[in-house]
């Protein structure tokens, strides 16, 4: 019987029948910072930017008797889905949540032309999943995981096929994404022992590090689903029993501000884009630093379905993370010249990006939501300083997530 190796490397030369490999970039700037080799895996340049396609392609081809295939997916598993029901001519169903953004669903409309139905169900994608899992059961259609089936994490494995046959050998470290764990599960497979590993999750979809901390699969309480391509509530069975060896040592979480500041470096000094899921592995590197000195490490870069429309919140996250920032709540005096007062607090570097009254029908005091962009963050220590020394009443809510939700 051929090893789980042999039968990736097979999926992968099947693949290019369909679409090249990927490319495996070496990144100076990267490189430099680090100390280190740094390579990049673009799976952001695959048809359907993102490597999806892969699993969706391996699953299909073993199951040519089916006809009908049934996805429920709120993005890039959605898209690989479509693409491949068009490339083998099956007819596929894909449900997807009322909220998915509108380019989403147009790019999957485009990949399955009039192969894909697409069926709009669901505020929240667990809805959307039961509703997709009801109809697979009514029709016999056969359900499509996007992780959670051994023929899917196969066919991502061809990954790491691929880095073996670009890099001619193997590298030191390579650096995951996770999000329901099939990539990870085929890539580790695929290497075994003989590379390092790091799994990086976003902060706010950890379900890799809550299931090795419990012992099993466990749902998350809460997903923040910024990072969507990696936002997962509870890892597969499947791939969890894949993955329940790694260690803990060898996960992390990534703060979904922090990534953004990631995101915006690698669109504004190398000329990437990347989705939030997909600028994870790469900004995993500012926390390995002396560990991969001197290494060769390659950095899957999952996926590029980043809509622009995102800039603005992205620079917005990117701005808090790195204390630039800062929304304040302010008792303002109501007289004549109280707001030209304030104006003398600000520093040179100082810029009001927001200014709102949120209260002006007090008779001696109006509350004011104001923004700041400052260009260090010790800036705002000094007009704290003054702000004190004035009496005025003033509350920092920018890290207050259910007022900054509801005013910002």
């Amino acid at each position: 019987m051929d090893s789980f190796h042999d039968r990736a490397r097979a999926a992968a030369e099947r693949m290019r029948a369909v679409f090249p490999e990927t490319p495996l970039q070496r990144n100076a700037h990267l490189s430099a910072l680090y100390g280190a080799d740094i390579w990049l895996k673009r799976e952001d340049l695959s048809p359907v930017r993102s490597y999806k396609l892969r699993g969706a392609f391996n699953a299909m081809s073993k199951r040519p008797e089916a006809d009908l295939f049934i996805a429920a997916s709120a993005g890039n598993h959605a898209q690989g889905v479509a693409f491949m029901c068009k490339f083998f001519g099956k007819k596929g169903v894909i449900f997807m949540p009322v909220t998915t953004p509108d380019q989403k669903i147009q790019k999957t409309r485009i990949f399955g032309g009039d192969m894909v139905e697409i069926v709009m169900t669901g505020d929240y994608f667990d809805d959307t999943l039961a509703a997709a899992q009801q109809y697979c059961s009514e029709t016999g259609g056969h359900f499509l995981s996007p992780f959670d089936d051994d023929d899917v994490i196969e066919g991502q494995a061809s990954v790491a096929a691929e880095i073996e046959t670009q890099l001619g050998r193997l590298p030191d470290h390579v650096v995951i994404p996770v999000g329901g764990g099939g990539l990870g599960s085929g890539m580790l497979g695929y290497f075994s022992n003989d590379v390092q590993y790091t799994f990086v999750e976003p902060s706010g979809g950890a379900c890799l590090r809550a299931a090795l901390e419990a012992g099993k699969p466990v749902p998350l309480a809460q997903v923040n689903t910024f990072a969507d391509g990696a936002a997962v509530g509870q890892i597969g069975a499947r791939t969890f029993d894949c993955l329940k060896g790694v260690g803990l040592a060898n996960t992390l979480a990534i703060s979904e501000d922090r990534l953004c500041t990631t995101m915006l470096d690698m669109l504004n000094v190398e000329g990437i884009v990347l989705e939030p899921a997909g600028a994870l592995s790469v900004d995993a590197l500012k926390d390995l630093g002396q560990a991969i000195r001197g290494r060769t490490v390659v950095c899957v870069t999952s996926g590029g379905n980043f809509d622009f429309e995102r800039l603005p919140e992205v620079k917005e996250r990117a701005q808090r993370f790195l204390g630039v920032k800062k929304y304040f709540i302010l008792r303002l005096p109501q007289r004549p010249g109280a707001l030209k007062d304030f104006l003398n607090f600000l520093g040179p570097e100082d810029d009001i990006a927001r200014f709102e009254y949120l209260k002006k029908s007090a008779r001696n005091f109006g509350s004011v939501l104001i923004g700041i962009e400052t260009g260090a963050p010790e800036n705002f220590a000094r007009l704290h300083a003054h702000l004190d020394a004035n009496g005025y009443a003033w509350r920092d809510i920018t890290d207050d997530e259910t007022l900054a939700q509801f005013l910002i």
